[in-house]
């Protein structure tokens, strides 16, 4: 169980479906990836939820830019 101090920090819901990972003796725990479809709006690519999921909040796109951020860092 994740503490629920963690789980309003992390904006985690209940049902949140999460990704655990061994990394370097570190347990990482993360919202697990949804499966998307890519698809071509005009000149860009969008991703499409394969799922009938909630849209994602502020909070969860702040996080996946800060998470893609930091490993693009670590490179």
């Amino acid at each position: 169980m994740i503490p629920k101090s963690l789980r309003m920090q992390a904006a985690l819901e209940p049902g949140t479906r999460l990704q655990i990972r061994l990394r370097e003796g570190v347990v990482e725990i993360e919202p697990a990836p949804r499966a998307v479809n890519i698809r071509r709006r005009g000149s860009i690519l969008v991703a499409e939820p394969k799922d009938e999921g909630a849209s994602l909040t502020a909070a969860e796109v702040r996080q996946t830019l800060e998470t893609t951020r930091r490993r693009d860092d670590q490179g």
